[in-house]
C-alpha cells in the first residue's frame, strides 16, 4: 500500500469505530484522541480492526505509535507494503 493508501484506510477504521465524528479536518500531527470524541476503548478497536482486517498486529508498546494519523501512517507504511 502506498502512503495515501494507508492514510486513506486509516480514517475508513476510525469511520467505522465512531461514525458520527467529521474526519475531514483531522490534522495529522495532533493526537487523533485530542480531535475527536474516541475513547481509549474506541482506540483498541482501530488496532484491533487493523488487525483482522490486514493481519497488522501492533505490540501493546507501539500503541503510542498511532495516537496521530502522520504517526500511524509512518508505522504502518513497512508493514502494509505488500499490501
Amino acid at each position: 500500500m502506498k502512503t495515501e493508501e494507508i492514510r486513506a484506510m486509516i480514517l475508513e477504521v476510525i469511520h467505522e469505530i465512531v461514525p458520527d465524528e467529521d474526519l475531514s479536518n483531522l490534522k495529522g500531527d495532533i493526537r487523533i484522541r485530542d480531535q475527536i470524541e474516541m475513547d481509549s476503548m474506541d482506540f483498541l478497536d482501530v488496532i484491533m480492526e487493523l488487525r483482522k482486517r490486514y493481519g497488522v498486529v501492533v505490540p501493546e508498546d507501539d500503541y503510542m505509535e498511532l495516537s496521530t494519523l502522520d504517526g500511524s501512517v509512518a508505522y504502518l507504511e513497512p508493514l502494509m507494503k505488500d499490501i
